[in-house]
């Protein structure tokens, strides 16, 4: 139930700061704003956007730096002493499959292989 809700609140936060970071007021449209474009800092004032929007979107990636932390901690399982350790630990626990080095017919038997010497010879 949290995981889902963390999740939720993972992308809005994430939509978020990509809007956020699209509207900002970059620091080479001053250039843009000589030429004629007269919208260069019209919604907040001159300074205004650059201050909000900049405490905006650290403010945002904060949170979103924190929710993924706790997302990560929740799916580990809180710790190593409850889960099965890293995944090298669960890879070096894994049993090993063994295969027969013989292939086998339809009814299981074992085939000989072609390296054996009890087939029929090619003459040359």
């Amino acid at each position: 139930m949290i995981y889902t809700i963390l999740i939720i609140v993972q992308v809005v936060i994430a939509l978020s700061l990509i809007a956020l970071i699209l509207l900002q007021h970059g620091k080479g449209a001053d250039a843009g704003a000589a030429f004629g474009s007269g919208a260069s800092g019209t919604v907040f004032g001159a300074k205004g956007s650059a201050n909000f929007m900049s405490r905006a979107t650290a403010g945002l990636a904060t949170l979103f730096f924190l929710s993924s932390l706790t997302l990560a901690y929740i799916v580990n399982g809180a710790g190593p002493s409850t889960g099965s350790g890293s995944v090298t630990d669960q890879l070096g626990q894994a049993p090993a499959v063994q295969q027969s080095a013989q292939p086998k017919d339809d009814a299981g038997d074992e085939k000989p292989s072609a390296d054996q010497d009890n087939g029929p010879k090619i003459p040359e």
